[in-house]
């Protein structure tokens, strides 16, 4: 009983562990799941965010007032599904919603200062002010395409010096420019200069750079800076401010050092924040005025995981339920499985204490009911074998008792003078004797057989040979009992066998043609080969054997006639032999009859070797 309880307790406890791991890995997988979601949503949130800012940067860049954008904002707040609302720094609202004086503004939309941003929005080199600026330094496209001409020779040129080596890019203004190769091949293969400056930008360089050189002035005194073509700056040595006015093409030769009593060179953050101060004032009057940009969605919904006491406790009420009824549904299946195996222990225990009737229910076709099953299988073998085992015993003291009996019978008339140990006693007695010891040989190679220790001596046996010495030996008796005693062997056929436990096995199938086939029968024995096997066949003309007889002909002590009358049925041990002895070969046997015309008792032995020649080979029946 406690063995039960205990196998119910585990599947109880199995059942509330497996509870308990899909309840926490289901709450792992929601709160994993809220967690991506919510990590989705943020990122495309902020991928929406930088589009629209970059778009309105793009449109401040390239516009000098805020008036068409609304068409702008209405197709952004379209594909991107949130609200966009412009307005002045005075909130006054220039396109979109307006919106309410508690909202904390997104970012300020003003292409010449993008420190307050949100990002992704291309930068001139400061990372300050928007490359889509041009302002006074766009290129005319007569220029550009005189420009993009230029750096495709160069280019051309350049790579063929180097194996391919440079790339064209394009500077803050437009211009293409040769990068990535070799200075000396790049001053080689350039005629025409890329950064020449033409006579309608002259004017906005040389104001942007009086802007810069007043700039440093006010910090004090340095060496004043010449802007490029492309926005950088280079210290202008040895020259004042005054000669600093761009040419319409730059100079071939710089201006000869002057003497270490020039002015200090100027620090190069210095130079970068007036730079990009002076660029912004230049740029202004070319850009639309400084906006506040307002984004929010349309719906105030959240995606993050509520887990207030409230949702807790509603949460903790679920798992419980779930683990409840988890509980409920292992109950019910494990009584369901207890309760057959209850009953199996119960039947073994009979079965143990010597019921062979005991049986269990099967029910249904599952795991249980096949072991139910089986166990009732097993119990019927068991019966069946004890039956089997009771009869033999019973067998083999009959086959015992009745020579003992006969010799014992014998001597005492020998005692009460009765009769006289002349030589026809002393023959019956060594009849008797021989009976006794045939059926004790019969024992003593069945027991041998069914300890694995039958022994045969493969060698190579001509068949034709070994069946006519079968019929050799029992021809006499036959002629005795008026039979046709016959062999034949198609084809000269070899096999490795124990040439004489196979003259055994058929001799003693002929022994027993001989004892059921009347007088003016015949018995014949033939061999053949059939594919790779070799067939003997021992047929006689006999009273044949019933059908549902032919399963038992080779089970020990069975005979047809139950009677076991000594003139028509052996000791049942014969066939039994034959079997252990063609198996031990690595063979089968079977038989086919038909009622009063005869019986066919066939062998089947494998035609190639099995093992060497003069190996002992041990075997089971």
């Amino acid at each position: 009983m406690t063995a039960r309880r205990s196998l119910l307790v585990r599947l109880l406890a199995g059942a509330v562990l497996i509870a308990l791991c899909s309840i926490a890995a289901t709450a792992w997988l929601a709160a994993r799941s809220t967690t991506v979601a919510i990590q989705q949503q943020q990122g495309q949130a902020l991928a929406d965010d930088a589009k629209i800012y970059n778009t309105l940067i793009g449109y401040a860049a390239t516009h000098r007032t805020w008036s068409g954008v609304g068409k702008e904002i209405s197709k952004l707040s379209h594909d991107t599904g949130r609200q966009i609302s412009l307005t002045t720094r005075d909130r006054e609202p220039l396109a979109g919603q307006p919106v309410p004086a508690n909202q904390v503004q997104s970012a300020t939309v003003w292409p010449l200062d993008l420190s307050s941003g949100l990002g992704g929005t291309p930068t001139d080199a400061a990372g300050q002010i928007d490359a889509r600026v041009l302002g006074p330094f766009k290129l005319a496209d007569a220029e550009k395409t005189r420009l993009d001409g230029v750096a495709q020779r160069v280019l051309s040129c350049v790579q063929n010096r180097t194996s391919g080596l440079g790339k064209i890019t394009y500077g803050p203004t437009g211009r293409p420019q040769i990068e990535g190769a070799p200075q000396f091949d790049l001053d080689e293969c350039r005629t025409v200069a890329l950064d020449d400056i033409d006579t309608q930008q002259a004017k906005a360089y040389a104001d942007l750079q009086n802007r810069v050189n007043t700039c440093l002035a006010k910090r004090g005194p340095v060496t004043p800076i010449k802007i490029q073509a492309d926005l950088s700056w280079t210290p202008f040595l040895g020259v004042t401010t005054s000669q600093l006015q761009p040419q319409a093409s730059r100079p071939r030769e710089e201006p000869a050092v002057k003497s270490s009593a020039a002015a200090p060179l100027p620090d190069s953050a210095v130079v970068e924040a007036c730079l990009t101060a002076s660029r912004r004032a230049q740029l202004t009057p070319y850009v639309a005025p400084p906006a506040l940009l307002f984004v929010s969605t349309h719906s105030e919904a959240s995606a993050e995981l509520d887990l207030s006491p409230a949702n807790q406790k509603r949460i903790a009420g679920v798992a419980a339920a779930i683990l409840g009824i988890t509980v409920l549904i292992a109950a019910v299946g494990g009584i369901r499985l207890v309760q057959p195996l209850r009953a199996l222990t119960k039947a073994s225990r009979q079965m143990t204490s010597g019921d062979e009737n005991v049986r269990v229910r099967v029910r249904g076709t599952d795991e249980i009911g096949q072991l139910s099953l089986a166990f009732n299988e097993l119990a019927d073998a068991r019966a069946k074998t004890e039956s089997l085992r009771r009869a033999m015993v019973s067998d083999i003291a009959h086959e015992l008792r009745t020579p003992l009996s006969n010799i014992r019978g014998w001597l005492e008339a020998v005692e009460d003078g009765v009769a006289q140990p002349d030589a026809t006693f002393i023959a019956s007695l060594s009849e008797e004797a021989a009976l006794l010891q045939h059926i004790l040989d019969d024992l003593r190679d069945l027991a041998t057989a069914d300890a694995g220790n039958l022994r045969i001596h493969p060698e190579r046996v001509y068949l034709g040979l070994l069946l006519d010495q079968v019929a050799g030996t029992f021809r006499s008796q036959a002629e005795h009992a008026g039979i046709t005693l016959s062999s034949a062997t198609i084809g000269d056929i070899e096999l490795e066998a124990d040439p004489v436990r196979l003259r055994q096995a058929v001799g003693n199938l002929v022994a027993n043609a001989l004892r059921f086939t009347p007088a003016g029968g015949s018995v014949r024995i033939e061999g053949r080969v059939d594919g790779t096997e070799v067939v003997i066949d021992v047929s006689d003309t006999g009273a044949g054997i019933a059908p549902e007889d032919l399963p038992k002909v080779f089970d020990r002590f069975w005979r047809a006639e139950q009677s076991r009358n000594r003139h028509t049925g052996g000791s049942g041990l014969g066939l039994p032999i034959v079997r252990s002895l063609i198996e031990a070969h690595g063979g089968t046997t079977s038989a086919t009859s038909t009622l009063d015309e005869g019986s066919t008792f066939t062998l089947r032995l494998p035609l190639y070797p099995l093992y060497p020649p003069d190996e002992v080979r041990v075997t089971a029946s």
